[in-house]
């Protein structure tokens, strides 16, 4: 059927299947950070435990996201995700039932970290191929993007809510429901290309790849105990991801096919995009760890008045996110890139000073909520100039990467705050500012970023100019 044929509930019931599986996944991202008491009680653990269970979560993501978009080709883009789906289901399961922190990390962090690396490529690689029209692709983008969004900003509360009212386990089956609903709605998709069993796999690459990045992370996690072992795991870190890139130009210049392509960083807007990409998340997952531990280990707070306080942020993400096609008619990608940015490090400052001088709860909301609204005017446009910066055969690769680095961010975000606060809760407010004023700092680079895109690379609703689409070629 081509697009032209398409009705609006064909479109729906094409887009719904996709953009729950990216609201499941971000939710389940967040989620946890309002469960962190009720965990470490029920599985004797501490804080930084479960800190660790998230953190592998989204690293495990950003390891395996590019393999897992490769093998898209492969296995085909459907079979990946039922079996990404199926496989985080039999995760979040396990995780309801787990006894302790390690059958934890096995069902929530593995299992579902690998299954998220399978089903979030074809969710970007199918939207790509079934809206041929810059435009309408925009909007889909939106879609999915924003209920990304959403799932990140809503997964306090959600998750509050049934800890509180239920259980923590209960928010693992809540998932696991989503993720049946997802399948059946998914049973009428068609893969528009069919898989390629004998197109070549880069598993070294993939190990190279893998291995750095995990070395990376947890030696920022390892930074509040041992700056020795944080020094030797970064080094090691950077000395695995040099490797990869050496060895995937290498093996271009064999004529055999890398993990990715080198060519995917030539481009300029691409690679800003994915800049802007990877602090986007790292904000939005590191505010939300950081204040998240700060209520209930300082002030007290259980998991629904945890989450309770995060509304402010989901509002203000919902409205920001739901106006993204409007906003995009209006102005170009860069300008709402960049007032996103603006707005979300305002509202990180807002948030650290109204704490500072006011003991309510009622100190979070007013800078959360600008947090929130700045944070949905960004995440649709960055994804959409990245992934519109290259032609259709490429696309699998670059959703691969640009999931990769924004997931790499959402657990550095949680690796990099979480460790200064972690690091000494006993201080309550002061480091609980410092890791805020450090993802604040970060923000200002996202922003950087931002202002460096050429302001007529991309043109309004998602419409590539001249000069884009020769980058893209």
């Amino acid at each position: 059927m081509s697009e032209a044929e398409w009705s609006a509930a064909s479109r729906r019931r094409f887009l719904l299947p996709l953009a729950l599986a990216q609201f499941i996944c971000s939710f389940a991202g967040s989620n946890m950070n309002v469960m962190i008491n009720d965990i470490s009680k029920d599985l004797d653990t501490t804080v930084q435990g479960v800190q660790l269970a998230i953190t592998l979560f989204l690293l495990i993501m950003a390891i395996l996201m590019i393999p897992g978009s490769k093998l898209t080709d492969r296995w085909g883009r459907k079979r990946c995700f039922l079996g990404g789906l199926t496989l985080y289901g039999i995760g979040a399961v396990l995780s309801a039932l787990s006894p302790g922190l390690g059958v934890l990390i096995l069902g929530n962090s593995v299992l579902e970290g690998v299954g998220t690396a399978l089903l979030i490529p074809p969710v970007y690689i199918l939207t790509t191929m079934a809206f041929k029209d810059l435009t309408s692709r925009a909007r889909a983008f939106g879609v999915i993007s924003g209920l990304g969004g959403v799932g990140a900003a809503t997964g306090p509360l959600i998750g509050g809510l049934i800890t509180t009212g239920i259980s923590w386990r209960a928010a693992f089956v809540f998932q696991a429901a989503v993720v049946g609903a997802i399948i059946l709605l998914s049973r009428r998709m068609a893969d528009p290309i069919p898989p390629d069993p004998t197109r070549a796999f880069d598993l070294v690459g993939a190990v190279l790849s893998g291995v750095g990045l995990f070395f990376l992370v947890f030696g920022i996690l390892f930074a509040d105990t041992n700056m020795a072992l944080l020094a030797v795991f970064v080094a090691i870190g950077a000395a695995f991801v040099i490797g990869f890139f050496l060895y995937i130009r290498s093996r271009e210049r064999a004529g055999k096919e890398p993990l990715l392509s080198t060519g995917l960083f030539r481009n300029r807007v691409s690679n800003l995009g994915l800049v802007t990409q990877n602090v986007q998340w790292l904000l939005l997952m590191g505010v939300s760890f950081v204040v998240a531990v700060f209520l209930q280990t300082v002030r007290g707070y259980n998991a629904i008045e945890t989450g309770l306080v995060f509304t402010a942020a989901t509002v203000g993400i919902l409205l920001s996110s739901f106006g993204a096609e409007r906003f995009a008619k209006r102005r170009t990608q860069k300008t709402l890139i960049t007032g996103g940015f603006l707005t979300a490090v305002a509202g990180i400052v807002l948030v650290v000073g109204l704490v500072r001088a006011w003991d309510s709860v009622l100190a979070f909301l007013p800078g959360l909520f600008v947090f929130g609204l700045g944070s949905g005017f960004m995440l649709t446009p960055s994804v959409n100039l990245v992934q519109s910066s290259f032609p259709e055969n490429l696309q699998g690769e670059i959703s691969g990467l640009s999931r990769s680095i924004s997931n790499l961010g959402s657990s550095l975000g949680t690796a990099i705050a979480g460790t200064i606060l972690v690091s000494d809760l006993a201080s309550g407010n002061r480091s609980y500012s410092l890791a805020m004023i450090v993802l604040a700092a970060i923000g200002l680079i996202g922003l950087g970023a931002a202002i460096l895109l050429p302001s007529k690379a991309h043109g309004r609703s998602g419409e590539l100019t001249p000069a884009a689409s020769h980058l893209g070629s």
